[in-house]
């Protein structure tokens, strides 16, 4: 029987999970998400957009299973491999050449800021940090890019960025309320410039990407990040054999969480367009608070709630998205 270990640290069996009533009620609310975004976007690209927010959230519980194990740089370095040989298996099925003579500069820096430091730096952030912060954490990527577009554009920020940001930080304040900032400052600190990191990657890609095309970005960059982290590699090898749950923790976040991940990611914008298809970032920090508290009995506490939502509401404020406004949309719509 498969268990995982509650906060108290007793074992307790998965079916046991199941059979909760939070697990019903977790099921019924995740109903309720997929029949929203069906009716915004289409049922299929619905299931597409909550199947993948539930992939991306699940990173962080898989990186806090096999880091202990594996060790952060090994970790990471498999990671990017199974990701780039998942995607080369799907390129060659599918006929699409990787021009890396020609993009290999631009494919070397973004894989070193959108794969090879982010990865690098979550992975170190899981020895330290439960999966529901790191969750939240990522989705003050935004955030990031709306201040590193203004710098770039030699801008002021507009009033709803300022207003976004400072929520932002007010939601990571209250986030940490719980004094756990303390024993834990390097992996915010890492969680923190990982989603930096991004929003570098991101404005880069906006303006010297669109060439390599979106399947070509993903797959040089992940080769250019895996060559990276290869020199880290030789002085950083675990002393014991990583155990069996460790292992297949590892492939899931390589081939699933990576590889898997991306080609639905492409389909989404293919099918309703960027904009859409980022609003899985506001979805992500759900999930990695459900797989956190369901698989490794982690405890959601106020702060940790209260601290999600308004990161969160943050986000939205930068990228534009507007609850109220949908809503009234979706009323005029229906009659």
């Amino acid at each position: 029987m498969v268990a995982v270990q509650e906060s108290g640290g007793q074992p307790v069996s998965i079916a046991t999970i199941v059979a909760r009533p939070e697990t019903a009620n977790a099921c019924l609310g995740l109903i309720e998400i997929i029949g929203l975004a069906g009716e915004r976007m289409g049922w299929q690209s619905a299931v597409q957009l909550v199947l993948l927010a539930a992939i991306w959230g699940s990173s962080f519980m898989f990186m806090r299973v096999a880091v202990d194990e594996f060790g952060v740089p090994l970790l990471t370095e498999l990671r990017l491999l199974l990701a780039a040989i998942f995607l080369a298996i799907v390129a060659l099925i599918t006929k699409r050449v990787l021009n890396a003579r020609q993009y290999w500069r631009y494919f070397l820096v973004v894989g070193l800021l959108n794969s090879a430091l982010p990865f690098l730096l979550y992975s170190y952030a899981a020895t330290q940090l439960s999966v529901a912060m790191m969750a939240i954490l990522n989705a003050t990527a935004p955030m990031w890019g709306s201040v590193v577009n203004a710098v770039d554009q030699k801008r002021l920020p507009q009033k709803s960025e300022v207003f976004g940001l400072l929520l932002g930080i007010s939601g990571v304040v209250i986030l940490t309320s719980d004094g756990a900032w303390q024993a834990s400052t390097l992996g915010l600190l890492a969680a923190g410039f990982a989603a930096f990191c991004y929003a570098l990657a991101s404005n880069y890609a906006s303006k010297r990407g669109k060439a390599a095309g979106a399947f070509g970005n993903a797959h040089g960059c992940l080769w250019a990040a895996a060559i990276l982290l290869m020199p880290l590699q030789p002085t950083n090898l675990p002393d014991a054999l990583p155990s069996l749950n460790s292992s297949l923790a590892v492939l899931a976040l390589g081939i699933v969480c990576s590889g898997v991940a991306y080609l639905l990611y492409f389909r989404l914008i293919d099918q309703v367009g960027a904009t859409s298809a980022l609003s899985v970032a506001y979805l992500i920090p759900l999930f990695g608070m459900l797989w956190g508290w369901w698989f490794l009995g982690e405890s959601i506490g106020w702060h940790t709630l209260l601290g999600g939502l308004v990161v969160v509401s943050g986000t939205m404020l930068i990228t534009g998205f507007n609850p109220l406004q949908w809503f009234k949309q979706r009323r005029r719509a229906h009659g």
